[in-house]
């Protein structure tokens, strides 16, 4: 999912705070209880809904988020006066992402044509560890049409080794047809 521009800048701001007060574990159950209690039915519309007063939002805000920090219960308190509590999730989306990033953490999206085994998935997160120099958490999906072989994409790399890929690539170094 691609962040909102604000969402980004909530997220780094709140990642900047985490990290000063060495608070990320905290910010980031914060953060999650947050959008979750936006994720809960009705609630987004009653925190954004302008013709509901400010005191009963306030109240919400309180008995859903009686267990996070001040400071997370004044980021949704700014969230809700701004009209950007909609994007409460993304925050949260945002700051794993940054804490990820800190911790040398990368996610790899991995496409294959069959499901893989445990060992194999292992196998994929160690090699994309050696060739990004991160520790590598492995997200598999199955995708046929790739034929064989796995692609996979780490933050902005694209790894394609798919069976499909080599035999387009064969085909065109052939002179044959590209499409």
């Amino acid at each position: 999912m691609k962040l909102e521009a604000a969402a980004r800048r909530y997220a780094q701001a709140a990642f900047d705070i985490a990290r000063e007060r060495d608070e990320l574990e905290a910010w980031a159950r914060d953060l999650r209880a947050l959008g979750e209690l936006v994720g809960q039915p009705g609630v987004l519309d009653v925190l954004s809904n302008s013709r509901v007063p400010p005191q009963q939002k306030e109240r919400l805000l309180r008995a859903g988020l009686s267990d996070v920090s001040p400071l997370a219960l004044n980021l949704a308190r700014l969230l809700v006066s701004k009209g950007r509590i909609a994007l409460a999730d993304q925050i949260r989306e945002g700051f794993d992402r940054l804490v990820d990033e800190h911790r040398g953490v990368a996610h790899a999206r991995v496409l294959t044509a069959v499901p893989l085994s445990d060992r194999e998935r292992q196998e994929v997160g160690r090699r994309l560890s050696e060739i990004t120099g991160k520790q590598v958490v492995v997200e598999t999906e199955v995708e046929p049409s790739i034929v064989g072989g796995l692609v996979a994409r780490v933050g902005d790399r694209l790894i394609d080794g798919s069976t499909y890929s080599r035999l387009q690539g064969l085909r065109r170094e052939l002179g044959g047809d590209t499409g």
